[in-house]
Order: C-alpha cells, then structure tokens, then sequence
C-alpha cells in the first residue's frame, strides 16, 4: 500500500529538482510562466512562512526542520504567478506558536488571512488577537504528527469546531482518506466550516475509485467542507505534471465547485526526515515549479468561470477578504 512517505520518496526519484545542499538553498520560484488569464483577486490558499529560526524558533516536538522561506521569497512567488491574495498556514514546525505567521501575513497587508495552531490551552484573548490580525480559521494537523485513530482525530475535530463556533472560523484538517471516512458524520453535523488540506490525503495513483474518496466527494457534493486541491506533487509521483491527480481534481470540481480552493503549499517543505537524520537536522525544501503545477489547473478546470470560483470567490467566502 502507497504511504505519504513513499509518494514524496518516490516523487523526488521521479524527478523533483533539487538544488545543490552544501548550503541551505533558496525556496523556490517558478521556472514556467503562467498560460492563462488569472483573475483579479485570485488566491493562494496554502502557503507557510519559515522565519529565521533566531527570531522564530521552532518547536521541540517538531518532526522535521524546514529550510527558511521569507514573505519576501513569497511576494515573488505571487508576483510571478500574478496572484493577488495568500493565506499563510502555520506549520508543524512552531507548535501552536503563530508568531511567524502573523510576520508574513503583516509583510502583506490586507491582502492576506492566516490560518493558526492553537491547543486547549490558547486563551479566547489570543484568538480574538489574532482575528484583528487576519486569521480565519485552524488547523488539526493528523497526518504530519501521524495522527490516524478514528477515535483521536474525532475527539480533537468535535472539540476543534465547538470552540470555532461562536467565532465563525472554519477548521482545517491535514489528514488521510481512512480518517475523513471515519469522521465524515461528525464533518456532516459541523457547526462551521471545514477544508481538507491537499486532496484530503488522497494517492493519485489509486484514482477516483480508492477506499474514502466517494466520501470525501459526498462530503464536499453536501457543501460542508472544502478541499484544497493543493500540493499535487504530495499525492503523485508523476513529476513534473503530476497528471494522475487530474482525475481526482476533475471529480472534485464537478462534486461542487463551491467548494474548491487551490494553493501552492509554498515553500513545499518535506516533512519526512531522511534515515539517519534527527528532526533537529534541516531538511531540503523540494524545488517545485509553481508557474507548471498552476499550468495544471485549467486542465482540471477549464472554464474561465469555474476557476473564478475556485481562485477568487471561493476564498473570498471562507476567508473573508
């Protein structure tokens, strides 16, 4: 059975370009010009800051330590692929600390929203900070810390959203097909909003038929939850078009295209520490050519208006801007 871990193994055997690593190297930056008409106010809806770690260290209990990405690298980003708008995920990396988050969005004004980490212990006073700040949501991150008991992951969802309620933010979950099916009902009665994080875990190569994905499609078809058709090169091996995950986005879109968002995952940081490595040591970001991976979104999307919903309206409602 394909894991996480042997997609982006095999995903970097296939072909992802790395850079030379005697040095830390930069995040990267799109090597194809986009091929379509962006519409105004488009979206990036997945991206992470890595500050530098003196300023923003990282947590302890990390499982692997990214390269550093700056808002500047990611301003770069945007601008090549002519987006306008970001949302800023904190990652595992800083536990429930969103102090670099909060850096990138700041260094984009009003145009960007964030997404926190926060645990029981977070104060309603933190979250009402961070809502002035710009942040519209959480995040459950199950698959990096290997989180896939049914029974953790809906005790965790269920405390998630009665506590995002009264404050109208929505929560996001990083977690595997088998998990989603296990708490599609509880996903179903949610009092907010929910959005699955990269093709809500799902292996390319199995298509459109594997176990999980018929209820991650009624789930999205209901128009409880979102997904983030994000981070193709985490369900697929196929560098560098990655185009087995074209017929689970395709499916995706024509469930509900309501419920559609796209992003990079910028600045594409592996969460799997090479064998012999500790999560203390760096590990590479991978060399993603986002003007390519955005290329392939008028394959899954070919009309003009479908990817205004997907790019611009969509994360407009969820988001806020």
């Amino acid at each position: 059975m394909l894991t996480r871990r042997g997609i982006l193994l095999a995903s970097v055997a296939a072909g992802v370009a790395m850079t030379n690593r005697q040095a830390l190297a930069k995040a990267a930056q799109p090597s194809t010009p986009v091929n379509f008409d962006v519409p105004a106010g488009a979206c990036d809806c997945h991206t992470h800051i890595h500050g530098d770690p003196e300023k923003f260290p990282f947590f302890a209990g990390r499982v692997y330590t990214p390269e550093p990405a700056s808002p500047e690298e990611m301003s770069a980003l945007h601008g090549a692929l002519k987006i306008e708008r970001v949302v800023i995920v904190t990652p595992s990396v800083y536990g429930t600390d969103n102090s670099a988050t909060i850096f990138g969005m700041r260094a984009r004004g009003a145009t960007a929203r964030g997404v926190a980490v926060i645990d029981d212990k977070t104060p309603e006073s933190d979250l009402d900070r961070m809502q002035k700040d710009g942040f519209r949501g959480i995040r459950l991150n199950l698959a990096t810390s290997g989180v896939n008991d049914p029974n953790v992951a809906r005790a965790r969802f269920t405390a998630a959203a009665d506590r995002m309620k009264a404050r109208g933010w929505h929560v996001q979950i990083y977690t595997l097909l088998p998990v989603i099916s296990a708490i599609k009902e509880q996903v179903l009665a949610s009092p907010v909003p929910v959005v699955f994080d990269h093709f809500g875990g799902a292996v390319a190569e199995a298509g459109p038929t594997q176990p999980g994905f018929a209820d991650l499609v009624d789930l999205v078809k209901s128009g409880k939850a979102y997904v983030k058709i994000s981070g193709a090169y985490r369900a697929s091996k196929l560098a560098p078009d990655y185009l087995d995950a074209t017929p689970l986005a395709k499916a995706l879109i024509a469930a509900n295209p309501e419920r559609i968002v796209w992003g990079t995952d910028w600045p594409h940081p592996d969460s799997v520490t090479p064998p012999g490595n500790k999560p203390t040591d760096v590990t590479p970001l991978f060399q993603i050519d986002d003007g390519r991976l955005f290329n392939q979104l008028p394959v899954w999307a070919p009309d003009d208006a479908t990817r205004k919903t997907i790019l611009v309206d969509n994360p407009a409602r969820l988001y806020g801007f």
